[in-house]
């Protein structure tokens, strides 16, 4: 109700002066929302994760070896926010909501005897300062790569934004302090100098000899094996991520093989769209179809390379209208180099014209095998279309997202999951007659 109040004021509030007034208006708002739940982050113990990708991964597989090793959790991340046993999916199109809503959250959080709180971070509330007044035990960094650039101003300031998330660790007042860094990024080292208690580097060496599969893959874990579902290289970053700071905090690492080896997956990151196994239509899909959140080059790249080896219809977006810009031709020349069938859609173009924003991905391409399909259910059904035996669909750039945003704040409820599941049924129901031959 207040952030309703606050954004009705805004209003009628000249633009150039509210700019002026911007960080003293989200710092008070900040200070204000702290005050009204009475600063529950004090009372739990909370984990902030932070990076460019594999943020909402982390934040699952921390909350599971968390839970169990037989603690009380809540968690709040761009799937989902769960409280104890109720969890409700994050339908807000922000990974961190106000400041009002977080500080809430906490407070209930607290008030339902959760022992931790796991927190996904991003540069966007740290730069409107919704991380501030949070008291943090510790903080994951996974990653950093261009993104938001634009709203940011430079990548240099995108990367303050995240730094600034460590840095309310190093003047926290909670007694341990913690900092789980990935040490093979190159801003990894920058997490790591800041004046903390306790820092904890993780590395791809520390999974050596791991082997990467197509349906997932196998490194090592403290002198035992851990045998995944998930897949890709940067999976197992995200589980050396969550592995590391478990056993900061006590999780033993047989119990790390246990959980890691027994989860199977988040929702919209590498999901594995099939029929249910009851259903006889199961029995006849000889190809996989892949729906993952990849919205940066080096994600979508990273997913592409998974199949490496296997021909790859591939269906995606370009950005969301009005920001990074700069990476459409990009995304569009790393799946000119991967697929060897592109299929371009829409995605949340916002107040910008969808064409514009796809033949900017197009610019990138030059393979003869790309069509446009505006529907995006048109799209998925297009890709479906085209499939052979042994082939791979992958449809990026919303995972669980639940809309596509339009103009004027118009939301078309979306699901890419549920959609390529029933486009997969049809598909599967009447095979194309020429699904061999066709290129």
């Amino acid at each position: 109700m207040l952030d309703t109040f606050f954004r009705t004021i805004k209003k009628f509030i000249p633009r150039e002066l509210f700019s002026a007034l911007q960080p003293a208006y989200h710092y008070g708002l900040a200070l204000l929302g702290a005050l009204i739940y009475r600063f529950p982050s004090k009372r739990i113990f909370v984990v902030a994760i932070t990076g460019t990708k594999g943020k909402t991964s982390t934040v699952e597989l921390v909350n599971a070896l968390l839970e169990d090793a037989g603690h009380k959790t809540a968690l709040s991340s761009t799937l989902r926010f769960k409280i104890g046993d109720e969890s409700v999916n994050n339908t807000y199109k922000m990974t961190l909501p106000g400041r009002f809503f977080l500080q809430h959250f906490l407070r209930r959080a607290v008030n339902a005897g959760c022992e931790y709180a796991v927190i996904e971070m991003t540069s966007e509330g740290a730069k409107q300062y919704r991380h501030k007044f949070v008291s943090l035990d510790a903080l994951i960094f996974t990653n950093l790569a261009p993104e938001h650039i634009e709203s940011h101003g430079s990548f240099e300031a995108y990367a303050a934004a995240k730094l600034s998330i460590a840095e309310s660790v190093a003047h926290s007042a909670k007694k341990r302090r913690i900092i789980v860094a990935n040490a093979d990024d190159r801003y990894g080292e920058k997490f790591l100098t800041m004046d903390v208690s306790e820092k904890y580097p993780y590395s791809a060496k520390d999974a050596e000899p791991y082997e990467i599969k197509r349906e997932g893959v196998s490194f090592a874990w403290k002198g035992q094996r851990i045998e995944s579902r998930l897949s890709g290289l940067f999976n197992i970053y995200n589980m050396l991520a969550a592995a590391t700071f478990a056993k900061s905090v006590g999780v033993s690492d047989e119990l790390v093989r246990k959980t890691l080896g027994a989860f199977g997956g988040i929702p919209g990151r590498m999901e594995y769209i099939t029929m249910p196994p009851d259903d006889i239509l199961a029995k006849t899909q000889d190809f996989t179809v892949i729906v993952d959140y990849a919205h940066t080059p080096d994600s979508l790249e990273k997913v592409y390379q998974v199949f490496q080896n296997t021909r790859k219809i591939c269906v995606l977006g370009g950005t969301g209208g009005g920001r990074d810009t700069w990476k459409r031709p990009i995304m569009g020349k790393i799946a000119n180099d991967y697929c060897d069938h592109i299929i371009l859609t829409d995605e949340d173009p916002y107040d910008e014209n969808p064409d514009e924003i796809v033949a900017e991905v197009k610019s990138g391409i030059t393979s003869p095998n790309v069509e446009i399909k505006m529907d995006r259910r048109e799209a998925i059904a297009e890709a479906l279309s085209h499939t052979r035996t042994g082939d791979v669909v992958i449809i990026t750039g919303k995972g669980t997202d639940p809309y596509i945003m339009g103009p004027g704040g118009s939301k078309l409820p979306w699901n890419d999951a549920r959609i390529a599941r029933e486009e997969l049924k049809r598909r599967l129901a009447h095979p194309p007659t020429n699904s061999s031959t066709r290129q």
